[in-house]
């Protein structure tokens, strides 16, 4: 009878050691695959691309990245439709009221 017990007792044991670990590996695992919130992106190079298509490349650019460092985000392309994509970036604002990203 104590052996049964102590068997019992053991296996409990193993089984919570079991169920610890596996909390705490899928804890890491969360954990490393979330993205850091403090990535900032390429701001240059999403505006090159955001920019490619204006015929004011320099002032498009210039503005874009000042968007794009506020925001970190760039709506993808160079369509309008796109700007939804990057709530922040899409109604920025001049001190006029118009919209301030290109």
């Amino acid at each position: 009878m104590a052996l049964a017990k102590l068997s019992q007792c053991l296996a409990l044991l193993f089984l919570l050691l079991a169920l610890r670990h596996l909390a705490e590996s899928t804890e890491t695992a969360s954990l490393a695959a979330a993205p850091s919130p403090a990535t900032k992106i390429d701001c240059g190079a999403a505006c090159a691309v955001r920019c490619s298509k204006t015929w004011k490349q320099k002032m498009c650019k210039k503005v874009c990245r000042t968007c794009c460092s506020r925001c970190n985000c760039v709506p993808p392309g160079t369509s309008v439709y796109t700007r939804p994509a990057c709530p922040c970036y899409a109604t920025m604002t001049t001190h006029g009221g118009r919209l301030k990203c290109p």
